[in-house]
C-alpha cells in the first residue's frame, strides 16, 4: 500500500510532460516546425530555442504534417534543427482589479514603471466567442460624455459600438482621451495598437492624465513590434474588457486603431500564403473584424456592458476605403473627423453632417430630439451654402432660411469648440443650443410641446 501512495505522490509532484518539435525551415517571418502537428493547432504557442535566446511564436497555419509559426518578435538567432517546445495555456491573460491604473503589453505583462502586485490565476481567453444574438441585453441608457457635439448630435448609449473615422493628425487620440476622462463608466480599457513609441507616454501622461488613469487599463503595442503582437494587443484589450464586464461593471472600451489591427492581420495572412484581395487585404481580415467588434456590446443578464469606440485611420481621408467601409457596416454609428474643420481650429473636429448614432431618436427625449433636429437642419443648410457665402455670391435677405442658418452658425460654431479638459453637462449643452436656435430667429422647435402642455393645464383647471 505504501508503494502505491509513494507512486501517486511522485506522479502528482512531477512536472507536466513537455512536447518538442524541430525547426524545418525559415522563410521570411514564417518558420516551419515538424513533429507537433498531432498535438498543436491554430493559435497554439511555441518556444524556439535559438542561439540568442528563446523566441516565442504562434501557430498560424499548417502544410501537411508541418506547422507554420510566426514570431512575437523576430527569428534572429534561430536556425534549422533548433528545438520547438509546445507551450500549454500560454495564450491566456489573467486580468483582475489590480490591473486598473496600470499599463500592460500585448501579452498582459506589466511594462516598466507600472509594476503591480501578484494576481490570481483566473484565465481569460484572448479569442473568446461573442455572446449569442439572443443572449444579450438591449442597449442601455444614454451615457453622459460631457462633450457638447457628441451629447447633442451623436449620443452614445451603454453597450453601443461607435467608429471614429479620421485621417492622421486630426485629433482622434485627443477625442479618445476626452471620452476616457469625461464618460461615466466603472472601468476604461484602452488599446493602443501600432502606436508611435514616442506618443505612448504623451497620451498617458498628458491626454489621459491622472484622472483618466485612475480607472483605466492601458494595453500597448507600438508600431515597431511584430504583427502578431499588434494583433494580439487588440485581442488582449477586448479580453480585459470582457473580464470586467463579467464582474458586473460598466466598461468603456477604446481601441486605437482597428486599421492597424487589420494591417497586422494582413501581414499575418500574406505570410501564411493567403491570396491578397481588396487593396492587398486577404480574406481573413474581413472575417476577423466582425469577430473582434462583435465581442463588445451589451452583456448577458447579470453582467455589465462594454461600450466601445474604435478608431479607423483612413488612407488619404477616403472614408470609403475597405477597412472603413467594413467597420461602418458592423458598428452602431460613426463619428467622422474632418481635416478641414480641424484646420479651422474647431475641436473635436467632428463633421456633424456625416456623423450619426443609430440610437437616435429613441435615446433622446422628444424635446431633445426636436432641438437636435432643428440645429442639424440649420447647420446642414449653412454647409450647403458655405461656398457661396464665403465667395460673397450670396446676398443677405435672398432666402430667410439661409439667413437664419448663417446667424445660427456664427454662434453655434464657436460654442461647439471644446478644450481637452472642459466638461459640459448634457442638460447645459441642450439649453445653450435651444437658446441659440431662438436667437437666430428659427421657429421655436418646442412650440408644439409648450402648446400641448398649456392645453393639458387648461383641461385640468376646467375640471
Amino acid at each position: 500500500m505504501s508503494t502505491f501512495f509513494d507512486l501517486q505522490k511522485a506522479l502528482y509532484s512531477s512536472a507536466s510532460a513537455r512536447t518538442f518539435g524541430t525547426v524545418k525551415s525559415i522563410v521570411g517571418l514564417t518558420l516551419t516546425v515538424r513533429g507537433l502537428a498531432s498535438v498543436a493547432g491554430i493559435g497554439s504557442r511555441c518556444r524556439i530555442a535559438g542561439r540568442r535566446g528563446a523566441v516565442d511564436g504562434e501557430v498560424v497555419g499548417a502544410e501537411g504534417s508541418d506547422l507554420l509559426v510566426l514570431p512575437f518578435g523576430s527569428w534572429d538567432g534561430v536556425a534549422v534543427g533548433d528545438k520547438a517546445e509546445l507551450l500549454e495555456m500560454d495564450d491566456m491573460v489573467f486580468p483582475d482589479e489590480s490591473w486598473i491604473g496600470k499599463v500592460v503589453d500585448a501579452l498582459g505583462r506589466p511594462l516598466s514603471r507600472y509594476n503591480r502586485a501578484p494576481r490570481p490565476r483566473r484565465a481569460t481567453a484572448g479569442r473568446a466567442q461573442p455572446p449569442g444574438a439572443f443572449e444579450r441585453k438591449a442597449v442601455g441608457e444614454k451615457l453622459q460624455t460631457q462633450i457638447k457635439c457628441v451629447d447633442i448630435f451623436t449620443p452614445i448609449c451603454r453597450g453601443q459600438r461607435m467608429g471614429v473615422f479620421a485621417g492622421s493628425g486630426v485629433g482622434k487620440s485627443t477625442l479618445m482621451a476626452m471620452l476616457a476622462r469625461n464618460t461615466d463608466a466603472d472601468v476604461i480599457v484602452i488599446g493602443l495598437i501600432g502606436e508611435r513609441g514616442r506618443e505612448v507616454q504623451q497620451f498617458i501622461q498628458e491626454d489621459l492624465g491622472e484622472e483618466g488613469m485612475a480607472r483605466a487599463v492601458v494595453v500597448v503595442s507600438t508600431g515597431d513590434e511584430a504583427p502578431l503582437l499588434r494583433k494580439q494587443a487588440a485581442l488582449t484589450t477586448t479580453a480585459v474588457a470582457e473580464y470586467f464586464k463579467s464582474q458586473g461593471k460598466q466598461v468603456l472600451l477604446l481601441l486605437d486603431s482597428v486599421t492597424r489591427f487589420a494591417m497586422a492581420q494582413r501581414e499575418i495572412g500574406l505570410a501564411r500564403g493567403e491570396p491578397p484581395t481588396l487593396r492587398g487585404y486577404p480574406p481573413s481580415v474581413f472575417s476577423d473584424l466582425p469577430h473582434l467588434l462583435e465581442r463588445a456590446g451589451p452583456g448577458r443578464e447579470g453582467e455589465g456592458d462594454i461600450t466601445a469606440l474604435y478608431t479607423v485611420l483612413v488612407d488619404g481621408d477616403d472614408m470609403n476605403e475597405p477597412i472603413a467601409d467594413a467597420v461602418r457596416g458592423i458598428v452602431d454609428g460613426h463619428l467622422v473627423l474632418d481635416r478641414r474643420i480641424a484646420e479651422q481650429g474647431r475641436f473635436p473636429a467632428i463633421d456633424l453632417q456625416r456623423s450619426l448614432s443609430r440610437m437616435l431618436p429613441d435615446c433622446h427625449s422628444a424635446e431633445e430630439y426636436e432641438i437636435t433636429r432643428t440645429a442639424r437642419r440649420a447647420l446642414g443648410r449653412y454647409a450647403d451654402m458655405e461656398d457661396l457665402i464665403r465667395l460673397g455670391a450670396y446676398k443677405e435677405g435672398s432666402d430667410p432660411e439661409t439667413d437664419e442658418a448663417i446667424r445660427f452658425f456664427k454662434v453655434a460654431g464657436p460654442y461647439l469648440n471644446q478644450r481637452r479638459g472642459e466638461k459640459v453637462p448634457a442638460s447645459q449643452s441642450f439649453a445653450e443650443m435651444y437658446r441659440m436656435v431662438l436667437e437666430a430667429g428659427i421657429t421655436d422647435p418646442l412650440q408644439a410641446f409648450f402648446a400641448e402642455a398649456e392645453r393639458q393645464r387648461t383641461e385640468v383647471a376646467a375640471q
